[in-house]
């Protein structure tokens, strides 16, 4: 017991960190399907995409082993750059993949971002190899930066990955909350038809959506590759699945409840691999999956089932439910 106390802050600060990047890929997920009721499952390899854009702009700016710009501008860079690439591969995403099946029946656009995902998947392989990319980290944050409290030792980098992550879901959650464009959205997510006779552009906010989406996974795709100093063409894979699963824990739909079934998954799964075993850590994860799908499918911040009544010719009762 004494030695799992010892090991407890560290494992609630590793949690924290990697729960931050979780929240960052949930919210790609939940944004989409709060808009247009469907699933993104191309959205982990737009995260990967956003690792390789990182690391491209990192060989670039430090082609050898000294820097020339301070390692603030260069992480920013990164970061900008990302982000921007990822949000406009979003929008082509939504183009060709999403909007000519906006009537088809719902398996239709799950088969295509599937296909997309596995597209991109192999097309990064074909031009970048299987070769894993490093991130020089320690170029632009010293290892020796570091700072131990309460029995936990916290490097700038992970200091970096949640400061960072934090401050793109406050500025998230400001656009949605408090400006016109978020009010449009919650608007669309409500209800797309009325909506649009409300004279709101519903194209432009699934657009802008799928934007917004997108250059967050991309930033988590930086951060990532930061924090692990790697990037690869199947790393997209697991995280756009634990991305998920942070998405259905907190609420499908729920902007707040996907960051916070992000940082809970990851929470979740630093104690219990560091605890058990890291080799488990994917277990616990997906087996929380399965458990949130089972006994509580509308996740922690979902909305309560509700029902609206409508008089149909057979006066019956149906339920329908909207959430953002």
């Amino acid at each position: 017991m004494e030695a799992i106390l010892k090991q407890l802050p560290q494992q609630l600060v590793n949690g924290i960190t990697l729960g931050s990047v979780y929240a960052l890929i949930a919210l790609g997920y939940s944004m989409v399907y709060g808009i247009l009721q469907l699933l993104n499952f191309a959205h982990g390899e737009v995260y990967m995409i956003g690792a390789f854009i990182g690391w491209g702009v990192f060989a670039l700016l430090v082609p050898q082993e000294t820097l020339f710009l301070p390692a603030v501008v260069i992480i920013l860079l990164m970061l900008v750059l990302a982000m921007l690439s990822c949000g406009f591969l979003g929008i082509i995403i939504e183009w060709f993949a999403y909007r000519p099946l906006r009537e088809a029946p719902r398996i239709a656009p799950l088969i295509s971002a599937l296909g997309v995902s596995f597209f991109l998947q192999n097309a990064v392989l074909l031009t970048m190899s299987a070769r894993y990319r490093t991130y020089r980290t320690g170029l632009l944050i010293p290892r020796t930066w570091r700072v131990s409290a309460f029995g936990a030792t916290i490097s700038m980098t992970k200091v970096l990955v949640i400061v960072v992550a934090l401050l793109l879901m406050v500025g998230l959650h400001y656009l949605v909350q408090r400006t016109r464009l978020g009010k449009a959205m919650r608007a669309t997510a409500q209800d797309r038809e009325a909506a649009a006779m409300m004279g709101i552009d519903v194209d432009q906010i699934i657009v802008v959506t799928f934007f917004i989406g997108s250059a967050l996974g991309g930033a988590a795709g930086v951060l990532v590759g930061l924090l692990f100093t790697q990037a690869y063409h199947f790393m997209g894979f697991t995280a756009g699945l634990k991305g998920f699963t942070a998405a259905v824990f907190g609420g499908i739909g729920n902007i707040p409840g996907a960051m916070l079934g992000g940082l809970l998954l990851g929470l979740i799964e630093s104690i219990g691999g560091g605890f058990i075993s890291p080799t488990y850590k994917d277990l616990i994860a997906f087996s929380l999956l399965i458990l949130i799908l089972v006994f509580r499918p509308r996740g922690l911040l979902g909305p309560r089932p509700h029902r609206r009544y409508e008089l149909t010719a057979k006066l019956r009762l149906k339920p329908t439910s909207v959430s953002f």
